[in-house]
């Protein structure tokens, strides 16, 4: 049966209402610069949202300056809001609604970008950096939650109409519900219970001030993807905490982007692609040396987290955005079947920024993105790009897509 006719209907997510049931994921689009908004940055969500998506999230914004771990990464700031304005202006003249990722990436942070060494729930070395952070104290942890507080008031202050608060991909809060990443012997460290408490208390401070016309999303592992990191039945208890919490929907993920970036992307990372864009000599010879030691491979196949998702979702009563290479209307027929309400769209919206709308019309059927992941690669050391839209690429760059593609 083909369920591809619910994709646009009309559909509720907390308090606001959405054209239809497809989210632009929160894909990193690396254009800003100095940590501002540019109008590459507007101008790419105009076309998403022109392109018939739903709502579409700017991704990875900071809550703080020690949160940054790229200088063309979003910070979330008093500075930049009259710029989110002109962002959240273009996509609701666009019929689409607005939503902005916050998080901060603790031990990943660069200090050359943030001026000051790196936090995470357990000093020591983060050897996926390399980054040396220190032990955050109560301190920080507090201010950190404060962040996050003044971060959504911005947000809401700038027009988005939902906010998304990333505790996945071994991101801070991510960090600090991990094992791996978390050998604190104080209240925040330890048990299932102590580990979460930090998760807890950023999105109880959020709800304190959330605005009653915001949609508050969720981002989570449903694991890390790696033995000794959150677990499956670790993940089901995180969930009925984030409900608990008063958010409206969860976005079921996983992967630590530090150690398994592949589980949460699938597929192989183009190694010499990578390496290629970066600017940094040293960075570029390790990764070429060890890149492909490091980032192993993970099949692909569409809907990757339907099935935990799914299970999830038997958990909650809150809806989960279902995530994770949904391409085709197979996918999302399959994923509509199973019960999910909202599909959230990456990689196929990079390639083509018009696909929602060619599902709609019928003039496609399946995304033509053939996962090379050419866009993630680029998308840390640059700006995102599919390489089909990319032109005058040098002969020897053009020689290294096609041997991925």
């Amino acid at each position: 049966m083909d369920n591809t006719y619910k994709l646009f209907e009309t559909g509720q997510l907390g308090p606001i209402t959405i054209r239809n049931r497809t989210i632009r994921a929160a894909a990193f689009e690396g254009m800003s610069q100095e940590n501002g908004v540019t109008d590459a940055l507007i101008d790419y969500h105009r076309s998403v949202a022109k392109g018939g998506v739903g709502m579409t999230t700017v991704a990875y914004a900071a809550v703080s300056k020690s949160g940054i771990s790229f200088p063309h990464q979003l910070w979330l700031r008093k500075e930049v809001v009259e710029d989110l304005k002109q962002l959240t202006k273009a996509v609701h003249d666009e019929g689409a609604k607005a939503s902005i990722q916050l998080g901060h990436c603790g031990n990943m942070a660069d200090k050359s970008v943030t001026g000051q060494r790196p936090f995470a729930p357990t000093g020591g070395v983060n050897w996926y950096g390399p980054t040396f952070p220190k032990t955050m104290s109560k301190a920080d942890i507090n201010q950190v939650i404060n962040d996050f507080q003044q971060a959504v008031l911005l947000a809401h202050e700038a027009g988005f109409d939902a906010v998304e608060i990333h505790a996945g991909h071994g991101y801070l809060i991510s960090q600090f519900l991990s094992p791996y990443t978390n050998k604190r012997k104080d209240e925040y460290g330890g048990s299932f219970e102590n580990r979460s408490r930090f998760l807890v208390q950023v999105l109880e401070g959020i709800k304190a001030i959330l605005p009653s016309e915001m949609a508050m999303l969720v981002k989570m592992n449903s694991s890390d993807g790696f033995d000794g990191g959150i677990t499956f039945e670790e993940a089901k208890r995180i969930a009925k905490l984030i409900e608990s919490c008063g958010a409206h929907a969860i976005v079921v993920s996983g992967g630590f982007v530090s150690r398994a970036p592949m589980f949460v992307l699938r597929g192989a990372m183009p190694i010499d692609i990578m390496a290629y864009y970066m600017k940094n000599p040293f960075l570029k010879f390790f990764v070429k040396l060890f890149g492909g030691s490091l980032i192993k491979s993970v099949p692909f196949k569409e809907g990757y987290f339907m099935d935990v998702a799914q299970e999830i979702q038997g958990e909650i009563d809150i809806p989960v955005v279902l995530v994770g290479g949904m391409n085709s209307t197979e996918s999302i027929n399959s994923a509509f079947d199973r019960g999910f309400e909202w599909i959230a769209i990456a990689r196929a919206l990079i390639h083509d920024t018009g696909f929602v709308n060619k599902l709609r019309d019928a003039e496609i059927a399946q995304s033509r993105c053939t996962i090379c992941n050419y866009c993630i690669a680029k998308m840390y050391s640059g700006t995102m790009a599919c390489h089909f839209n990319e032109h005058n690429l040098p002969a020897d760059l053009v020689q290294k897509i096609k041997a991925i593609s």
